[in-house]
C-alpha cells in the first residue's frame, strides 16, 4: 500500500470517527478527545503487529535452521553408516548417543 492511500485512509477512519462521536454526544471536546484516542489505539495496533511479525519470522528461521541441522545431521549419519558397513563386517553402532550399542 503507498503512503498516500495510507495516509487518506488514516484521515477518513479518524474524520469517520470524531464526526460520528461529535453527531452521538453533540460535544465537539469529547469529539476531538475520543478521536485522538482512536489515533493512539490505532497505533499501539500497528506496533504490535510489527513486532508480532517480527517475532514470528524469527520463529520461522529457527525452525529452517533446525531443519536444515537435522537433514545435515542425517546425511552424515547415513554416509558414515554405509561406510562402515563397506569397510567391515562388524555390526554398526548406534553413533546417535555416543554409545556402543550393536545393533542387528
Amino acid at each position: 500500500m503507498r503512503f498516500i492511500i495510507f495516509c487518506r485512509l488514516l484521515g477518513l477512519v479518524l474524520c469517520g470517527n470524531a464526526v460520528t462521536v461529535y453527531f452521538a454526544s453533540h460535544s465537539l471536546r469529547l469529539a476531538v478527545v475520543t478521536t485522538l484516542g482512536c489515533s493512539l489505539l490505532l497505533q499501539l495496533g500497528y506496533f504490535a503487529s510489527v513486532l508480532f511479525l517480527i517475532w514470528r519470522s524469527s520463529c520461522a528461521g529457527k525452525a529452517g535452521q533446525e531443519a536444515e541441522l537435522v537433514d545435515r545431521s542425517q546425511e552424515v549419519r547415513s554416509s558414515d553408516d554405509e561406510h562402515w558397513n563397506e569397510t567391515q563386517d562388524v555390526p554398526r553402532r548406534n553413533q546417535t548417543l555416543g554409545i556402543s550399542l550393536l545393533l542387528p
